[in-house]
């Protein structure tokens, strides 16, 4: 039940928990199984007692002409009634049932229980417990073939109350538990020494994680700690060496954005201060007045390039999905772009895979799937030199493969293309193309590699025509669909 959870459970609690409770619920089981067995240990002797006495009185019936006799001499007597703790009784009854000697109201053998057959002189002796005037007695009788015509049978029974018995099993037990009950403390005590023993090791453990500075996030040695323990220093210590890389990656990343954004502050300044000083004609306030406009408009677009990569990354695996048509995605981003590409006189178009065609829906976050197309778009419109003389070609185009579940977005430019040595480096924040003098953020692409990390695409870049003097550039993203998506419309 709820009601008797711990909020958080101690280990050490745990452990001892598990070993004390049984000891503790076997302890009455001992207890019983003890008592019982004593009581069984403490009546033999007094059974064969029992026993002895119902041989000596059968010993005493006689017959004499065809008349049963009885005859228990008084030393005899004295000796059955000189027990000073326990009551003993005797009867003997004749072969018709009647009392020879002893008590009459004495308890009557078990039914089932029928006279022994005619050969033997002296049966075995029989046990049973029985209450006699109220008192519980223990019985030994015996059945005693008579030298008569009809081969009679006489009873001899006698009956000890169990007063003894009951004083020797209490010994018997006071002396077995007894010093079970002055260990079971001790045992306790070394129960504790010992999980105490135990777990030292993560006590130390402890101890040295908070004896860190905020700053050490080296491995923990996993050789100070018991083998039990080790896989979770493991795990500890791969967390810790993610927790660094992603430190460093953080610190790097603003380091690099404060040298992004000090350019175009700096130029805003430096502006500034020549629209302010004395003597400057109109002209030159105006010439001012641009640079300030466009260094503002520079510092615009790394600040939100900066927030998209931050949203891109923050979303991690929360992200919302829902079914998306890649073709309508890809066409609106294509208009969104087209009056930047019809100001650089570029070229750019749509072809492929139209919308509600088979195969063209996945799982995503349609705003961060636009958000992505719309960096390829920028990122090509930027890096494809283009004139109203040649001019520069732009085309996005959506691949559906409904029965290979596989679903292609491709953009492809015909500009100078990129190194192969750098098609790594070109999805690092920040990194742009030697050689070039495009005013980016170096963000474009890092953007882009990390939608489709969330959307489980792959990526790949290459030359678009291989081997001319302007290969240009072929971004491909190849998205895994499901099978009831590849068949919808």
């Amino acid at each position: 039940m709820k009601i008797f959870q711990r909020e958080q459970r101690s280990l050490f609690g745990e452990i001892l928990d598990w070993m004390l409770t049984p000891l503790m619920l076997l302890l009455p089981v001992a207890l019983a199984l003890t008592w019982l067995v004593a009581q069984n240990i403490a009546g033999k002797p007094f059974d064969r007692a029992l026993e002895y006495n119902v041989r000596v009185l059968a010993q005493l019936i006689g017959v004499q002409g065809e008349r049963v006799q009885f005859n228990l001499p008084q030393p005899a007597r004295e000796i059955l009634r000189a027990d000073d703790s326990d009551l003993i009784y005797y009867q003997v009854l004749g072969p018709r049932g009647e009392l020879l000697s002893g008590e009459r109201e004495f308890p009557a053998p078990p039914r089932y229980e029928s006279p022994p057959p005619l050969d033997p002189q002296l049966r075995d002796v029989h046990l049973r417990d029985a209450e006699l005037r109220g008192l519980d007695v223990r019985v030994a009788y015996l059945w005693v073939h008579l030298d008569l015509p009809g081969d009679p049978m006489a009873l001899v029974q006698v009956a000890e109350t169990r007063e003894k018995r009951s004083v020797l099993a209490t010994e018997i037990i006071k002396g077995v538990l007894l010093p079970q009950l002055v260990l079971l403390p001790l045992a306790v005590l070394l129960v504790w020494l010992a999980l105490v023993r135990g777990i030292k090791p993560l006590s130390q453990l402890e101890e040295r994680i908070r004896a860190r500075k905020p700053d050490d996030l080296s491995p923990l040695d996993d050789h100070a700690v018991p083998l039990e323990v080790a896989p979770l220093v493991s795990s500890v210590n791969d967390l810790l060496t993610r927790l660094k890389d992603s430190i460093a990656t953080q610190k790097r990343f603003l380091a690099d954005a404060a040298h992004q954004l000090k350019t175009p502050l700096a130029g805003l300044r430096m502006q500034a201060d020549l629209a302010q000083r004395e003597g400057g004609s109109a002209d030159e306030l105006k010439q001012s007045l641009q640079q300030i406009g466009r260094s503002s408009i520079r510092a615009t677009h790394t600040v939100n390039q900066l927030l998209a990569l931050a949203r891109a990354e923050s979303s991690g695996a929360t992200i919302a999905r829902e079914p998306c048509d890649l073709a309508q995605i890809t066409i609106d981003a294509v208009h969104d772009s087209l009056p930047r590409a019809l100001e650089g006189h570029i070229d750019l178009g749509y072809d492929g895979a139209q919308p509600g065609a088979p195969g063209v829906t996945i799982g995503g976050n349609p705003t961060l799937l636009k958000e992505m197309i719309r960096n390829l778009l920028d990122n090509a419109i930027n890096y494809t030199p283009s004139s109203p003389e040649a001019a520069g070609v732009i085309t996005a185009r959506v691949l559906a493969d409904p029965f290979g579940h596989v679903l292609i977005l491709q953009v492809e430019d015909s500009g100078p293309g990129i190194p192969e040595a750098e098609r790594e480096l070109v999805f690092q924040p920040f990194y742009r193309a030697l050689g070039t003098n495009v005013d980016g953020s170096g963000l474009g692409l890092p953007i882009v590699l990390e939608i489709a990390r969330q959307h489980g695409a792959s990526i790949t870049l290459e030359d678009a025509h291989p081997g001319q003097p302007s290969p240009g550039t072929l971004i491909s993203l190849r998205f895994v669909t499901e099978p009831q998506a590849a068949g919808g419309t």
